[in-house]
């Protein structure tokens, strides 16, 4: 499917390394929220930052080696954020704003990067959009898993994954349907992620579950 996109486009890499860096920061306040030492520190960070990509690259695009494996300032940005994961954790109360603005931010940038490498792959508008929204979540998914909760994207709450997959359609609208610039189609689908995250946490827009009923069990085998 060439040609999809009005001209050439890659984000610049300051957007992929700012995102990789604000999810890594996150995955390691988890791990120090969990009491876990050094090393579960790190990996959390590690899984959260890079998580996405890799299930992009890996699994959907496979194109070679994933972009993390053959860029090494990916690993020196989750270092940062582990580090400042570390440094920043006790006080990740007073910071709460800063860090939704800041993980609002990173789940609109890595959403609209997955879709644009999918849409560059020739991959049709819909798989695109829905890998672009893997990319964005996939991180925290693999966080929540490692750490046995249940994933933030499959609990009821405020906007996350909803947030993403905004943003990654409206890249695909944009940047396919409308034909706008794509570096301009970019910057509206980040804002658009943004405000659903940012409206959903100040405004208490919440997903419900579909039954308030008690989750049903299977009864003990006699």
């Amino acid at each position: 499917m060439p040609g999809v996109l009005a001209g050439p486009f890659h984000l610049p890499l300051f957007f992929d390394f700012t995102a990789t860096f604000l999810f890594a920061l996150t995955g390691a306040i988890a791990g120090v929220k969990k009491r876990y030492d050094l090393v579960g520190i790190s990996v959390l960070a590690l899984v959260t930052g890079l998580g996405g990509a890799l299930l992009r690259d890996g699994l959907f695009l496979q194109q070679g080696p994933p972009a993390v494996f053959t860029d090494g300032r990916y690993l020196v940005f989750v270092l940062g954020g582990t580090a400042a994961g570390v440094a920043f954790a006790r006080h990740a109360h007073r910071l709460h704003i800063l860090f939704a603005l800041a993980d609002a931010l990173a789940l609109g940038a890595y959403g609209v990067v997955g879709t644009q490498k999918a849409l560059a792959a020739a991959l049709p508008v819909l798989p695109s959009a829905l890998i672009g929204v893997v990319n964005a979540v996939g991180g925290s998914v693999l966080r929540d898993v490692l750490v046995r909760e249940v994933p933030l994207l499959f609990r009821p709450g405020e906007f996350y994954a909803v947030a993403a997959l905004a943003g990654c359609t409206s890249f695909v609208a944009l940047s396919v349907g409308v034909r706008l610039p794509s570096s301009l189609a970019a910057v509206v689908a980040i804002g658009v992620a943004f405000a659903a995250r940012i409206l959903s946490v100040t405004l208490g827009w919440r997903t419900g579950a579909l039954t308030s009923d008690e989750p049903w069990q299977e009864p003990p085998r006699r």
